[in-house]
């Protein structure tokens, strides 16, 4: 990605553009450091990619296995994809970024997983970097009152942590992005996600 990126634009600079695969439990957390450890089959991986052109940033995450998951995995990795449908489906004009993470913790709570959430569940995207932030304000968390309007640009991206040491332990994550429209959402992502997509075959 970043050598396309390089490519298409000669002269941009790349110090905001990575992408890199985390495995086992460094999944457990959003942007654990990368490793050199090698990759086993039955490994849980996370996959994320983030592009910055001339300072508009997308980004795309994914849960995969390599080869097989477990059981355990998999029951966990259909829960964050049910919850990250859902998400998706209620970006939407009118909608209050307090609301949708309050329904969408109630959906991990019948599970008995959400003490193993880790952050909002989604944010503004656009003009942003690591360096100045982005806008606090269109964070999808309980304690943020925005409400959506057409053209808004944000992520769905819900995220469980499983300890070490548990069936399932790793972090499953999947991230889209959306554009608010006047009726709905549209997701600009295009890339598949869960189980009957993502376990990858050697």
């Amino acid at each position: 990605m970043i050598r396309e990126v390089a490519r298409t634009y000669p002269h941009g600079e790349l110090m905001n553009t990575w992408a890199w695969i985390q495995s086992a439990i460094n999944t457990d957390g959003a942007h654990n450091p990368v490793t050199s450890r090698r990759v086993r089959s039955g490994d849980i991986l996370s996959v994320n990619t983030f592009p910055m052109i001339a300072g508009y940033y997308t980004a795309l995450e994914r849960t995969l296995f390599l080869n097989h998951a477990s059981d355990a995995h998999l029951a966990l990795w259909e829960i964050n994809c049910q919850v990250h449908r859902r998400g998706m489906d209620l970006i939407r004009p009118g909608a209050r970024c307090c609301d949708i993470a309050t329904e969408l913790n109630e959906m991990y709570r019948e599970h008995g997983l959400l003490e193993y959430r880790s952050f909002g569940y989604g944010h503004s995207f656009g003009s942003l970097c690591h360096y100045y932030g982005r806008e606090a304000e269109l964070e999808l968390r309980e304690d943020i009152t925005t409400v959506l309007e057409p053209g808004m640009v944000v992520s769905m991206e819900p995220m469980i942590m499983i300890p070490e040491g548990m069936p399932g332990a790793g972090g499953y994550r999947e991230h889209d992005i959306l554009v608010v429209t006047e009726d709905g959402a549209e997701d600009i992502t295009g890339f598949p996600f869960g189980p009957e997509h993502n376990i990858i075959k050697t």
